[in-house]
């Protein structure tokens, strides 16, 4: 499923128009990317959590050239935790 179909399906779902669907859409993803652009963690309960993790530094092999070894810096990196709901719904 792709966004549009999202939206599509969302404004079958809540009765609205597509445009109102797609800035609900729109809306919910700014206000999680800023939450986690923040440092906060998001959390959705039955459906999960949004957070931010640390990845270290670490030592990596460049593809192009196997042999050659390369520093990968530390960064944050953005990650999902699936609810119990959720893994239950899936299984």
């Amino acid at each position: 499923m792709n966004k549009q179909d999202l939206v599509d399906t969302l404004a079958n779902k809540i009765g609205v128009a597509k445009s109102d669907a797609e800035k609900m859409l729109e809306g919910l993803v700014e206000v999680i990317t800023q939450t986690l652009k923040s440092g906060q963690e998001v959390s959705i309960s039955g459906f999960g959590s949004f957070v931010v993790k640390e990845r270290s530094a670490r030592m990596g092999v460049n593809p192009q050239n196997p042999e050659q070894k390369i520093q990968i810096a530390a960064t944050r990196v953005p990650k999902f935790r699936a609810g119990k709901n959720l893994k239950d719904a899936v299984r």
